[in-house]
């Protein structure tokens, strides 16, 4: 009988060694507001790629220069609108953030330097919990302007690194 409560209370001992730590819910910091944000531009690059990612806060969207650019005006409006010819540009999702960045998608002599392959989805953003989907809207006089639909109007910050510009959109409010 001892030996039976012995082997019973070290396979007790030995479970709750090696179980599993519960995990924490991330703690995420997205105070970033809904308003506008943008900086002025200070130098430019030529638009080359534009990609996203997902993390455990927000999902990511980033712009890929030639060259620094760190200029950009990102703001949430009724309708995402087409560079130069004012159209609108169709974008799932309740939220629609107009990104634009003050960097032409074309080099000097007038070359595309990045060319969508599908302007209605730039990036393929299905599974992602806030992103809906990422459209063309255009680059035009020095500019390049992208809509992001996104889930629901959420906080969302902008900021530059070198070589590229960031949006990230808080998952939740």
């Amino acid at each position: 009988m001892v030996r039976k409560v012995a082997a019973l209370l070290a396979a007790v001992v030995a479970a709750v060694l090696v179980a599993p730590a519960t995990a924490s819910a991330a703690v995420c910091e997205t105070g970033w507001g809904t308003g506008p944000k943008s900086a002025w531009p200070t130098s430019r690059g030529a638009l080359v790629d534009v990609r996203a990612g997902q993390h455990e806060c927000y999902d990511r969207l980033v712009f890929d220069f030639t060259g620094v650019n760190d200029g950009y005006s990102v703001s949430y409006v009724p309708e995402v609108v087409h560079e130069g010819s004012g159209k609108p540009v169709p974008l799932r999702g309740a939220g629609k953030l107009q990104i634009t960045v003050d960097s032409p998608a074309y080099d000097e002599a007038g070359n595309p330097t990045y060319v969508p392959a599908n302007r209605a989805e730039l990036v393929d953003v299905t599974g992602y919990r806030t992103f809906r989907q990422v459209a063309w809207a255009g680059s035009f006089e020095g500019q390049t302007s992208v809509g992001l639909g996104v889930r629901e109007v959420l906080p969302f910050r902008v900021f530059a690194l070198t070589g590229r510009v960031v949006v990230d959109v808080a998952h939740t409010a």
